[in-house]
């Protein structure tokens, strides 16, 4: 499935305390995961503690065949952790501890290097939190290729955000993907319309973003793009845990858009795996042989 595209997940990378065992987690690290998956060299940009949790880090993101050259270590900070509770329904709620080793990324020159050569790069508003890695994340933005498709995985986390850093990041973006529940907040955060149709088109039209993808959760998602827009209902599937379905549906939809894919034929893709993923335990499960 390789194509030699060269894709990075930009931001936090962490453990999931989960109920029974820690996962390794994180949008960006999750991003990066499924887009090798789908036939990506994919690179995780990040920094951990120079732990025990940081060193299990790094074999585990090797062992999973992602590039780890920019996951740097840090002396001063913890590993990244985030306790996670999940409801009946297999939801998670997250808290999310602070001050740890991805509040502090920093702008190298292998990172600065990396921007200038891939295909896509995914972040969101989280890792912004802190100023030095909101200051590494908009440094690699400023660095990446005129054709580097740039998503915006919006990802609203606890208080981790305010609309410096959406309206900020949403003019570096190409590609933007919220879901349903965060487009109200989004859009009474910017003084935009919270349709969601009317809130897409203003979004394409304030900041110049091409394609604006709303998921709906189990209800499927929507893909808005300069000929029109794709919906798609979603999968019915026996839930484990939601957690990495996002990243897994925006991995599928960053992946397809730089194959020159339809938006139908992306929504289904992206909406099939995040399914998948659904039915898993944790952000990153081992991915079946074949095309799910």
């Amino acid at each position: 499935m390789g194509d030699n595209r060269v894709v990075a997940g930009l931001g936090e990378i962490l453990w999931d305390l989960l109920p029974d065992g820690k996962q390794l987690g994180g949008a960006p690290a999750n991003f990066a995961y499924h887009a090798k998956a789908l036939g990506a060299e994919a690179w995780v940009v990040s920094r951990v503690g120079e732990d025990e949790l940081g060193r299990e880090i790094l074999g585990r993101v090797e062992g999973l065949g992602l590039r780890r050259d920019c996951l740097t270590a840090d002396r001063a900070h913890p590993t990244g952790t985030v306790s996670v509770e999940l409801n009946v329904e297999g939801v998670p709620n997250y808290v999310i501890h602070e001050q740890v080793a991805w509040d502090f990324i920093e702008a190298t020159d292998a990172l600065l290097e990396l921007a200038g050569r891939v295909d896509a790069v995914c972040y969101g508003t989280l890792a912004q939190r802190a100023l030095k890695s909101r200051e590494a994340i908009r440094s690699f933005l400023g660095a990446a290729r005129p054709g580097c498709m740039r998503v915006f995985d919006i990802n609203l986390r606890q208080n981790f955000f305010d609309r410096e850093i959406l309206d900020t990041t949403l003019a570096k973006s190409t590609v933007v993907k919220l879901s349903d529940e965060e487009l109200p907040v989004v859009a009474s955060s910017l003084g935009l319309d919270a349709a969601e149709a009317a809130f897409a088109a203003a979004v394409r039209r304030r900041y110049g973003a091409e394609v604006v993808a709303v998921t709906r959760g189990s209800r499927g998602s929507v893909l808005y793009g300069p000929d029109g827009h794709s919906e798609h209902g979603g999968y019915e599937v026996e839930v484990v845990d939601t957690v990495g379905a996002g990243d897994a549906f925006t991995a599928a939809l960053a992946m397809g858009l730089l194959r020159g894919h339809g938006l139908d034929a992306i929504n289904e893709r992206a909406n099939r795996l995040a399914a998948y993923v659904c039915t898993q335990k944790g952000a990153t499960p081992e991915m079946p042989a074949g095309d799910i």
